[in-house]
């Protein structure tokens, strides 16, 4: 496997030794970020690294599912890191770091047990940035193809002639 450079100088490898030295929780690059374990890395267009990463663990914390991958949430929040977004996003991730603030926490990621995150969710979930970010989860996080499997979901089955005959007792994780 070859060290290629890219454009940027930086190679894959380099990228990921030095999340690993620093020990943070994203390492940011001109216009990328990537989590500390390589679980997941994003393109970032508009909001800041920390926002966006913010973000991934507010959409983890509002539908929590622990077989799901953190590349999944990603996906599901990509579509916030626009110019039009942006704005709105970076005051209510603000917003919800002072919340995590009042509370005694760094911010919403130095809040580390997921009970104090939901706690400071629960405060703001009359807000019309956690609505939101909640709506547009629904449809972000599982119209996803790639998730359905995941869900025990095998898609539609109108074409099929309907699910009496294809799954409609087959569910295992309920």
């Amino acid at each position: 496997m070859g060290t290629m450079k890219s454009p940027k100088g930086l190679t894959r490898r380099e990228l990921l030794s030095r999340a690993t030295a620093a020990g943070a929780t994203f390492v940011v690059g001109s216009g990328f970020m990537a989590a500390n374990d390589a679980a997941w890395a994003a393109e970032l267009n508009s909001l800041k690294p920390e926002t966006f990463a913010t973000l991934v663990q507010m959409a983890r914390d509002i539908y929590p599912h622990d077989h799901v991958g953190d590349e999944f949430y990603v996906v599901a929040v990509k579509g916030y890191d626009t110019a039009d977004a942006a704005e709105g996003i970076e005051a209510g991730i603000a917003a919800l770091n002072a919340a995590a603030q009042g509370r005694g926490h760094s911010s919403y990621l130095g809040a580390g047990w997921e009970r104090d995150r939901v706690d400071i969710l629960r405060g703001m979930e009359d807000s019309a940035f956690f609505q939101q970010i909640r709506g547009g989860l629904v449809t972000g996080l599982y119209n996803q193809k790639a998730v359905w499997p995941l869900f025990g979901y095998e898609g539609a089955s109108f074409e099929f002639g309907g699910y009496i005959d294809r799954g409609f007792n087959d569910i295992n994780w309920l």
